[in-house]
């Protein structure tokens, strides 16, 4: 069963003149439990808007969204917001960590939220995903304190803290020098490979190279897909990835 399925998808936004203007044209998508995802296309053709609507952030306007067979549609407010807490993550292009709280607080604060676990369960889950991330000796760091690329790895550990099903990326290596946003996929890339499924937003060839599977978004609808398969994370197999996804979005007109 997939994880995520969409039939004939549409979002429509409506002007100050009460005019439509359309974003997603009847958009169908299939993503199986543990792919990893990366949508691609020019600015306006659609892709954050596509991610919000399938994490109901953003109302459809027609056809259905199901996840982990639940059709979106048929919750309340309440119980998509329950949703997204628990079975659902997000990494952003800026980071929206809380000033007044410590890295370790940021991250911990929506699994005190979930109340699914101990809080001893959940510090112990928080130091694993910082140790994983590389960011333990930050955990009592204000945010003001550390780089982009730091803020980001928290982002992830906050994203995570709650053992999501699926997690939502809108550029978020979009902020970062290169060097930063090729450890921040690499660690999105291990993700992956343990299991969770990533659905991600980007305009860097680089970074959807280490995707499964991308997508070409063009003027609220998907154009073209490319089938990488699973990244294994050398440098060579790096290299290539980049060319081949390259060469298709010239193709594409990217």
């Amino acid at each position: 069963m997939f994880i995520l399925e969409t039939k004939g998808l549409s979002k429509d936004y409506v002007t100050g003149q009460n005019l439509r203007q359309p974003v997603l044209k009847e958009i169908d998508l299939q993503i199986w439990p543990g792919e990893f995802v990366a949508l691609m296309g020019p600015s306006g053709s659609g892709k954050s808007t596509l991610l919000y609507t399938v994490s109901g952030m953003d109302e459809m306007t027609a056809g259905s969204v199901v996840f982990n067979g639940q059709e979106l549609a048929g919750l309340s407010e309440n119980e998509l917001a329950g949703l997204r807490l628990n079975k659902m993550g997000f990494i952003f292009q800026q980071m929206h960590l809380l000033k007044n709280l410590n890295i370790r607080d940021n991250i911990i604060l929506s699994a005190y939220q979930a109340n699914n676990s101990s809080r001893s369960a959940i510090n112990h889950r928080a130091a694993e995903l910082m140790r994983k991330s590389g960011i333990s000796a930050l955990a009592e760091r204000d945010i003001t304190q550390v780089s982009g690329g730091q803020l980001q790895r928290a982002a992830i550990c906050r994203a995570l803290i709650n053992e999501p099903d699926i997690l939502f990326g809108d550029e978020p290596t979009g902020a970062l020098n290169s060097k930063s946003a090729g450890e921040i996929m690499d660690i999105l890339a291990e993700i992956n490979l343990s299991g969770t499924t990533i659905l991600m937003a980007t305009h860097d060839t680089k970074v959807a190279a280490k995707a499964e599977r991308v997508l070409y978004m063009l003027d609220g609808s998907i154009a073209g897909e490319h089938r990488l398969g699973k990244y294994n994370s050398t440098e060579d197999d790096s290299k290539e990835r980049e060319e081949k996804l390259a060469a298709w979005l010239f193709k594409m007109g990217f």
